[in-house]
Protein backbone atom coordinates (compact mmCIF):
# COMPACT_ATOMS: atom_id res chain seq x y z
CA UNK A 1 0.00 0.00 0.00
CA UNK A 2 1.27 3.46 -0.89
CA UNK A 3 1.48 6.08 1.82
CA UNK A 4 2.30 9.76 1.71
CA UNK A 5 2.80 10.91 5.29
CA UNK A 6 3.16 14.63 4.66
CA UNK A 7 2.65 16.81 7.71
CA UNK A 8 -0.58 18.74 7.86
CA UNK A 9 -0.75 22.53 7.77
CA UNK A 10 -3.35 23.61 10.34
CA UNK A 11 -2.30 27.27 10.26
CA UNK A 12 -2.63 27.28 6.49
CA UNK A 13 -6.05 25.63 6.77
CA UNK A 14 -7.16 28.46 9.06
CA UNK A 15 -5.77 31.04 6.61
CA UNK A 16 -7.65 29.34 3.75
CA UNK A 17 -10.82 29.38 5.82
CA UNK A 18 -10.32 33.09 6.53
CA UNK A 19 -9.73 33.97 2.87
CA UNK A 20 -12.72 31.98 1.65
CA UNK A 21 -15.04 33.34 4.33
CA UNK A 22 -13.91 36.91 3.67
CA UNK A 23 -14.64 36.38 -0.04
CA UNK A 24 -18.27 35.59 0.77
CA UNK A 25 -18.27 31.82 1.00
CA UNK A 26 -20.54 31.18 3.96
CA UNK A 27 -19.56 27.75 5.26
CA UNK A 28 -15.93 26.67 5.25
CA UNK A 29 -15.32 23.60 7.40
CA UNK A 30 -11.87 22.39 8.46
CA UNK A 31 -11.78 18.59 8.65
CA UNK A 32 -8.88 17.52 10.85
CA UNK A 33 -9.51 13.79 10.31
CA UNK A 34 -9.73 13.41 6.56
CA UNK A 35 -6.58 12.25 4.80
CA UNK A 36 -5.31 13.35 1.41
CA UNK A 37 -7.17 12.31 -1.72
CA UNK A 38 -5.22 10.46 -4.41
CA UNK A 39 -5.42 13.56 -6.63
CA UNK A 40 -3.35 15.36 -4.01
CA UNK A 41 -0.84 12.79 -2.85
CA UNK A 42 0.02 11.19 -6.23
CA UNK A 43 1.53 14.34 -7.79
CA UNK A 44 3.01 15.37 -4.46
CA UNK A 45 4.68 11.98 -4.14
CA UNK A 46 6.38 12.59 -7.47
CA UNK A 47 7.28 16.21 -6.67
CA UNK A 48 8.26 15.79 -3.02
CA UNK A 49 9.00 12.07 -2.51
CA UNK A 50 10.28 12.63 1.04
CA UNK A 51 6.81 13.95 2.06
CA UNK A 52 8.61 16.74 3.87
CA UNK A 53 6.32 19.64 3.00
CA UNK A 54 3.19 20.62 4.93
CA UNK A 55 0.02 20.01 2.94
CA UNK A 56 -3.47 21.46 3.17
CA UNK A 57 -6.04 20.04 0.75
CA UNK A 58 -9.10 21.97 -0.41
CA UNK A 59 -12.18 19.93 -1.31
CA UNK A 60 -14.19 20.69 -4.42
CA UNK A 61 -17.90 21.31 -4.10
CA UNK A 62 -19.90 18.97 -6.35
CA UNK A 63 -23.07 21.04 -5.96
CA UNK A 64 -21.34 24.17 -7.31
CA UNK A 65 -20.17 25.11 -10.81
CA UNK A 66 -16.81 25.88 -12.40
CA UNK A 67 -17.10 29.64 -11.83
CA UNK A 68 -17.62 29.04 -8.11
CA UNK A 69 -14.35 27.08 -8.03
CA UNK A 70 -12.58 29.75 -10.08
CA UNK A 71 -13.72 32.34 -7.53
CA UNK A 72 -12.44 30.13 -4.73
CA UNK A 73 -9.06 30.30 -6.43
CA UNK A 74 -9.29 34.07 -6.77
CA UNK A 75 -9.95 34.30 -3.04
CA UNK A 76 -6.87 32.17 -2.37
CA UNK A 77 -4.55 34.16 -4.67
CA UNK A 78 -2.91 36.05 -1.75
CA UNK A 79 -1.42 32.74 -0.61
CA UNK A 80 1.02 32.88 -3.53
CA UNK A 81 2.66 35.94 -1.97
CA UNK A 82 2.81 34.06 1.33
CA UNK A 83 4.95 31.27 -0.15
CA UNK A 84 2.14 28.76 -0.71
CA UNK A 85 2.19 26.55 -3.80
CA UNK A 86 -1.34 26.11 -5.16
CA UNK A 87 -1.79 22.97 -7.24
CA UNK A 88 -4.91 21.97 -9.14
CA UNK A 89 -4.54 18.27 -9.82
CA UNK A 90 -6.95 16.33 -11.99
CA UNK A 91 -7.32 15.35 -15.62
CA UNK A 92 -8.04 17.14 -18.88
CA UNK A 93 -10.51 14.33 -19.55
CA UNK A 94 -11.92 11.85 -17.06
CA UNK A 95 -14.52 9.42 -18.33
CA UNK A 96 -13.94 6.04 -16.71
CA UNK A 97 -16.90 4.51 -18.57
CA UNK A 98 -15.26 5.18 -21.93
CA UNK A 99 -11.70 3.97 -21.33
CA UNK A 100 -10.27 2.03 -24.25
CA UNK A 101 -8.55 -0.93 -22.65
CA UNK A 102 -5.66 -2.10 -24.79
CA UNK A 103 -5.28 1.26 -26.54
CA UNK A 104 -1.68 2.19 -27.21
CA UNK A 105 -0.23 5.33 -25.65
CA UNK A 106 -0.91 8.39 -27.82
CA UNK A 107 -3.85 6.57 -29.49
CA UNK A 108 -6.64 9.04 -28.69
CA UNK A 109 -10.38 8.78 -29.33
CA UNK A 110 -11.62 11.79 -31.33
CA UNK A 111 -13.90 13.32 -28.68
CA UNK A 112 -11.11 13.29 -26.07
CA UNK A 113 -8.61 14.84 -28.47
CA UNK A 114 -11.06 17.57 -29.50
CA UNK A 115 -11.86 18.47 -25.90
CA UNK A 116 -8.18 18.49 -24.97
CA UNK A 117 -7.28 20.71 -27.93
CA UNK A 118 -10.09 23.14 -27.03
CA UNK A 119 -8.91 23.24 -23.42
CA UNK A 120 -5.29 23.84 -24.42
CA UNK A 121 -6.29 26.67 -26.78
CA UNK A 122 -8.54 28.29 -24.14
CA UNK A 123 -5.88 28.12 -21.42
CA UNK A 124 -2.99 29.28 -23.59
CA UNK A 125 -5.12 32.16 -24.90
CA UNK A 126 -6.15 33.16 -21.37
CA UNK A 127 -9.86 32.59 -22.04
CA UNK A 128 -10.79 32.00 -18.41
CA UNK A 129 -14.51 32.67 -18.97
CA UNK A 130 -14.62 30.00 -21.66
CA UNK A 131 -12.94 27.53 -19.30
CA UNK A 132 -15.44 28.46 -16.58
CA UNK A 133 -18.28 27.90 -19.06
CA UNK A 134 -16.77 24.71 -20.50
CA UNK A 135 -20.10 22.88 -20.46
CA UNK A 136 -21.50 25.38 -22.96
CA UNK A 137 -18.28 26.21 -24.85
CA UNK A 138 -16.19 23.04 -25.16
CA UNK A 139 -16.82 20.21 -27.60
CA UNK A 140 -17.81 16.96 -25.86
CA UNK A 141 -17.62 18.55 -22.40
CA UNK A 142 -20.07 16.17 -20.73
CA UNK A 143 -18.40 13.18 -22.32
CA UNK A 144 -14.97 14.41 -21.22
CA UNK A 145 -16.25 15.05 -17.69
CA UNK A 146 -19.43 13.16 -16.80
CA UNK A 147 -18.61 14.32 -13.27
CA UNK A 148 -16.49 17.46 -12.79
CA UNK A 149 -14.58 16.27 -9.70
CA UNK A 150 -11.34 15.80 -11.68
CA UNK A 151 -11.75 19.10 -13.54
CA UNK A 152 -12.73 21.68 -10.90
CA UNK A 153 -9.24 21.73 -9.34
CA UNK A 154 -8.07 23.36 -12.58
CA UNK A 155 -10.58 26.17 -12.04
CA UNK A 156 -9.31 26.80 -8.51
CA UNK A 157 -5.70 26.97 -9.71
CA UNK A 158 -6.68 29.15 -12.68
CA UNK A 159 -8.50 31.59 -10.40
CA UNK A 160 -5.54 31.74 -8.04
CA UNK A 161 -3.17 32.38 -10.96
CA UNK A 162 -4.84 35.69 -11.82
CA UNK A 163 -7.26 37.06 -14.40
CA UNK A 164 -4.63 37.82 -17.05
CA UNK A 165 -2.75 34.55 -16.72
CA UNK A 166 -2.12 32.50 -19.83
CA UNK A 167 -1.12 28.86 -19.49
CA UNK A 168 1.89 27.11 -20.92
CA UNK A 169 1.73 23.46 -21.94
CA UNK A 170 4.60 21.60 -20.31
CA UNK A 171 3.47 18.00 -20.69
CA UNK A 172 0.87 15.91 -22.47
CA UNK A 173 0.38 12.18 -22.37
CA UNK A 174 -2.49 9.80 -23.01
CA UNK A 175 -3.41 6.38 -21.79
CA UNK A 176 -6.35 4.10 -22.49
CA UNK A 177 -7.46 6.29 -25.39
CA UNK A 178 -9.14 8.94 -23.29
Amino acid sequence: MLKYPAPGAPDLAKRVQELLTTSGIKRVHIDKKRGLDHDAWVPLMLMYPEANIPVCQLSIQMNKDATYHYNMGRALAPLKEEGVLIIGSGSATHNLRDLKLGAKDQEVVPWAGEFDKWLEDALISGRHEDVNNFLQKAPHARKAHPSPDHFYPLHVALGAAGATTKAELIHRSWSLGT
